[in-house]
């Protein structure tokens, strides 16, 4: 997914015509305008981009079902992989159905968050399956393991492509304004997650996994699908151009 730094202001300059539109007092109408035509000729905005612009772009909370058993943190850090690249927070919470986790974000990365975190639980999944060991216990341990290794890979490999993205935008725009603009935007994110979060506290560290499942695990996810030929029509992970 591609991070647009003009994407904030266009929202604003789109909020202001449709308040200028919407208004029946011809001096708030202009004043309006005015101040719209003003961001856009500062930012050099292209005004045809406004259309583009969805204004349900909202900053949410979505949950995220973690079952129970052995395998919930295994799951919860593969979500945490997926959800840190595409400006998600996460925490989770036990109830007495299960472990729910919530993430908060703006929803169009809540929507990517969750078709890639999905699709990637069930390819580990059924990777997973054909695993057995010498008891149930044992292969539920190895298992365990290999998911573990499987989420820590995916991170992996989603900093990487963030950091070569990031770079090349870096190339082509060197004048700051992406770095502030992506400041301000997870400060944004950061200001809505504490307040929908509320107080917060470090969980218990997850018992340590098996060094066997683990590289398994991590060879899986160096050939998985991370969205760009099986989810077409989706954005594809990490911040580089399809």
């Amino acid at each position: 997914m591609t991070y647009d730094p003009t994407a904030d202001l266009l929202v604003r300059v789109r909020k202001l015509l449709d308040k200028a539109e919407g208004t029946s007092n011809a001096h708030e109408a202009d004043a309006f305008s005015r101040k719209a035509a003003q961001i856009i000729a500062t930012h050099r905005i292209d005004p045809a981009r406004l259309v583009e612009i969805d204004l349900s772009d909202e900053l949410r909370v979505r949950e995220f079902d973690l079952g129970r058993g052995a395998y919930v943190r295994a799951r919860l850090s593969l979500l945490q992989s997926v959800a840190e690249v595409h400006d998600v927070r996460v925490v989770f919470e036990s109830r007495p159905d299960g472990t729910v986790a919530m993430a908060a974000g703006f929803r169009s990365d809540l929507d990517v968050v969750e078709v890639l975190y999905n699709s990637l639980h069930q390819q580990a999944a059924s990777q997973m399956a054909r695993e057995r060991r010498g008891t149930p216990a044992a292969t539920q341990r190895f298992r365990r393991s290999f998911l573990f290794g499987f989420a820590e890979k995916i991170r992996q490999t989603l900093r990487d492509s963030q950091a070569v993205a990031a770079g090349s935008v870096r190339a082509v725009d060197d004048s700051g304004r992406r770095e502030l603009a992506v400041l301000s935007r997870n400060a944004r994110i950061d200001d809505f997650a504490g307040t929908a979060f509320g107080r917060v506290r470090t969980a218990r560290a997850p018992s340590a996994a098996q060094a066997g499942g683990w590289d398994a695990g991590s060879v899986a996810a160096s050939r998985a699908d991370v969205g760009r030929s099986r989810l077409s029509g989706r954005r594809s992970i990490g911040r580089g151009k399809q």
